[in-house]
């Protein structure tokens, strides 16, 4: 889960624009991750919100400051979403956000890179995470080991994958 909200990085901001406006309800933090070695399921975070800044052209000044809802997660399946916001795996009560903060943001052979942290249940780790902008949007993805933010711990691998896969897509006012 080293990168998860790296996630929430590639929230990022519209051409020579500071503090460009998130459109929450068409951004969203999507995951997947193995279930029993054999299936693998899938969700979403909404209510992506915060302030992100972003110019191409001067990325020293770029900066992404957003969040997702927690208490939003979705598996089309209630019975493990509610399983999901317990104390085992995201504590919703205690933790109801996950967030990230950009350090820096450098460009890439393939687009961008943006390093900072994610915070999720209770912990911070430093993550990278690549991602695109079109004008509009940012696109982005990382994968992070859940153990790395305590998620889940009494649950084997073989139950849950270690390996979360985060794929990110902010859309912008």
């Amino acid at each position: 889960m080293k990168n998860l909200l790296g996630v929430l990085l590639l929230i990022f901001i519209n051409l020579a624009v500071s503090g460009q406006s998130i459109d929450t309800d068409r951004s969203v933090v999507s995951f997947k991750i193995k279930n029993m070695k054999f299936r693998t399921v899938t969700g979403t975070f909404s209510g992506m919100n915060g302030v992100v800044n972003f110019d191409k052209a001067k990325l020293e000044n770029a900066s992404f400051d957003v969040c997702v809802l927690a208490t939003s997660i979705n598996t089309q399946n209630e019975k493990m979403d509610d399983h999901l916001k317990t104390e085992d795996f995201f504590d919703v009560e205690q933790y109801p956000n996950i967030c990230f903060q950009s350090k820096k943001i450098e460009q890439s052979k393939d687009g961008f890179t943006t390093t900072g942290i994610l915070e999720m249940h209770g912990v911070k780790k430093q993550v990278d995470i690549p991602f695109s902008f079109n004008g509009t949007s940012f696109e982005g993805a990382l994968k992070i080991n859940r153990l790395d933010f305590n998620l889940g711990e009494g649950t084997g691998e073989f139950l849950v994958s270690n390996e979360l896969e985060l794929t990110i897509h902010c859309i912008l006012h």
